[in-house]
């Protein structure tokens, strides 16, 4: 039993990858959503959807380009918690932007400070708009300029503190 757990540690960061996906695709089909303003609601959940984009940065560092079954494992699990449309909804908008992610820690030689933020910058806009697109479909009201601004804000929010503070180890090491 140690030696199972020992060996999982090694995987934390896909582990919580694989549960976190379907853990806030699953959240967003109960969350209430709140009216700011006219014509401004939003899902509190958006504002929590940027740890997906970033766990997957460090799941990435694991397992390489394994992530993408990661994905979909996380994905078969949205299919069973959330149902089929939704899961369909994440999944492009993950594919979409996950690729995005997958070229910029493959292609890049940066460090991961900068792949983090890189990632997230560009991942992040096209993450929110295609999912909360297709959320729409399933949550009528999801797809609203306020869910999409407060979507990409959570993901940045997120991005820049994880940024941060990998750039400082990474300066303690030189």
């Amino acid at each position: 039993m140690t030696s199972l757990i020992t060996r999982l540690g090694a995987y934390k960061w896909t582990l919580i990858y694989i549960a976190i996906i379907p853990l806030v695709n699953w959240s967003f089909t109960w969350a209430p959503n709140f009216t700011l303003m006219a014509g401004w609601s939003f899902n509190p959940v958006t504002v929590v959807t940027g740890l997906v984009l970033v766990v997957r940065d460090f799941a990435q560092r694991e397992i390489g380009h394994r992530v993408l079954f990661a994905m979909a494992v996380a994905l078969v699990l949205t299919v069973w918690l959330a149902g089929p449309q939704l899961a369909l909804a994440s999944g492009a908008a993950f594919a979409i932007a996950e690729l995005v992610d997958w070229a910029i820690f493959t292609f890049t030689k940066w460090p991961l400070s900068r792949r983090v933020f890189v990632s997230s910058l560009i991942a992040a806009p096209i993450d929110s708009v295609a999912f909360l697109y297709g959320a729409n479909f399933l949550r009528a009201g999801s797809f609203t300029l306020a869910n999409v601004i407060m979507s990409i804000a959570g993901k940045m929010v997120g991005a820049v503190v994880v940024a941060w503070v990998v750039w400082r180890a990474e300066r303690r090491k030189s």
